[in-house]
């Protein structure tokens, strides 16, 4: 009885905090950035992964990146880090399962981009029930805008190189 009153009082919690999954959506006037690591050997990049990280500096140039988000796994650290080197910020550790709700959350009526894997990728696309294909090539920069309406819109780019 005790179990089920506790998953009734946590399912009500996160429904009112709207994370409940299908209910998670950008605020308005919120642009979250999508990027997977860059290219690796192993659990390292290697020198092209090296070259895409410092070109998602310029990549993302102008966008007015206000928080970077990264699991704290090396090779996406390492991806973010020239990034947060040129804009003097620090890259923000969240889990990598199930970003979406502290993305939404920490991104609204900002800039975020997130340096994520193919795994938590798909689950942010699917949480979000963005349209296909999500970002998951090497390279691959999805912009994700909500306007002031909450109209969503997606710019797909690449970076770094071939």
């Amino acid at each position: 009885m005790l179990r089920r009153l506790f998953l009734i009082s946590l399912v009500s919690v996160t429904a009112a905090c709207g994370v409940l999954p299908g209910n998670l959506a950008l605020g308005p006037n919120s642009t979250l950035i999508v990027t997977r690591h860059a290219d690796r050997d192993g659990e390292d990049l290697n020198d092209k992964g090296r070259a895409r990280a410092r070109a998602l500096v310029k990549a993302v140039d102008g966008l007015g990146v206000a928080h970077i988000y990264s699991p704290g796994i090396k090779r996406n650290l390492d991806t973010a880090e020239p990034l947060a080197q040129a804009l003097g910020l620090p890259v923000k550790r969240l889990p990598q399962e199930n970003p979406t709700p502290a993305l939404v959350e920490r991104g609204a009526g900002t800039v975020v981009i997130w340096v994520g894997n193919k795994g938590n990728i798909a689950t942010i696309w699917e949480d979000l029930r963005l349209s296909e294909p999500s970002p998951l090539a090497y390279g691959d920069l999805h912009i994700i805008r909500s306007d002031a309406q909450g109209r969503v819109t997606i710019e797909r780019r690449r970076y770094g190189p071939e």
